[in-house]
């Protein structure tokens, strides 16, 4: 027998090879998205809504595992808004939030849409929803939260500095010591407060009278705390809004499909599970 056969089954090992590094993260990929809407889907027909995910989390997708940063993109929100719009209007709606924020414009729409849905509307918040995450969250009807997940303020961001921030600068400077971009800033700053202001006023004033959310929306807005300044259950209570801490237990099942590139996970964070105690 001419020739080497071990030449060819060497290289047909190889091409296989190539080719799970290639298709085999899409594959695991595909097969995960599969378990998260069959979840969905279980979790809806347990609540009698339509189930809806917005998770923002680092995952390694490709061949060299790279983490892609997630934030709210006008994509999220034409997604989510045709998933409003697909909604019978008289289905309640969960939307699943898990983000650090985004575009206030992305946020915005989605917040629009989800209070004007006519059905029950419900923001369920495993572990954090910031900024963008927290305009979300105030359109909704009710919000159920983690004991120890946390919203955070809508004060906006301009050049990465936060508005109030940039006014509070400029006013204490006398103006011909300010140059005239800094005191473009400051005006774009005062029109960005005053629109989200106005607009968090319009998704509370329903809920909780036009006196009550004037002061809520300003707190939110006003640059009181820092950008990530967490606002827990007890600080969203006090404010007002209707806060649920009871967290359907899908919803950590779902948390544990969206895992983070193992280049990122913390090495010294392990935990074995205790066992639950059957009731007899």
């Amino acid at each position: 027998m001419n020739g080497d056969p071990f030449g060819f089954f060497g290289s047909l090992i190889w091409w296989l090879l190539l080719f799970y590094l290639l298709l085999g993260p899409q594959i695991q990929y595909r097969q995960l998205q599969a378990a998260r809407r069959t979840l969905m889907k279980r979790l809806g027909e347990k609540r009698g809504s339509n189930v809806i995910s917005m998770i923002h989390r680092q995952e390694s997708i490709g061949l060299f595992g790279i983490p892609f940063y997630r934030f709210i993109t006008v994509d999220d929100s034409e997604q989510v808004l045709r998933a409003i719009r697909m909604t019978p209007k008289d289905k309640p709606i969960d939307l699943i939030l898990h983000t650090p924020g985004g575009l206030v414009l992305a946020a915005s729409q989605i917040a629009k849409a989800l209070k004007d849905h006519p059905a029950k509307t419900t923001v369920i918040v495993p572990h954090y929803a910031m900024s963008g995450g927290t305009l979300i969250a105030l359109a909704a009807d009710e919000i159920i939260m983690d004991p120890h997940a946390v919203l955070g303020p809508v004060d906006p961001q301009l050049m990465n500095f936060p508005a109030p921030s940039i006014l509070n600068a400029v006013k204490k400077k006398d103006p011909k010591d300010v140059d005239d971009e800094t005191l473009i800033m400051a005006d774009i700053a005062e029109k960005a407060i005053n629109q989200v202001k106005s607009f968090v006023f319009e998704l509370l004033k329903d809920k909780m009278g036009e006196g009550r959310a004037e002061e809520v929306s300003r707190v939110l807005t006003e640059g009181r705390w820092t950008h990530d300044y967490p606002i827990t259950v007890d600080i969203a209570q006090e404010l007002g809004l209707k806060v649920s801490t009871e967290m359907p237990e899908e919803v950590y099942e779902l948390m544990e499909m969206y895992p983070q590139p193992l280049m990122q996970r913390h090495p010294g964070v392990e935990f074995v599970p205790t066992p639950q105690k059957s009731e007899r």
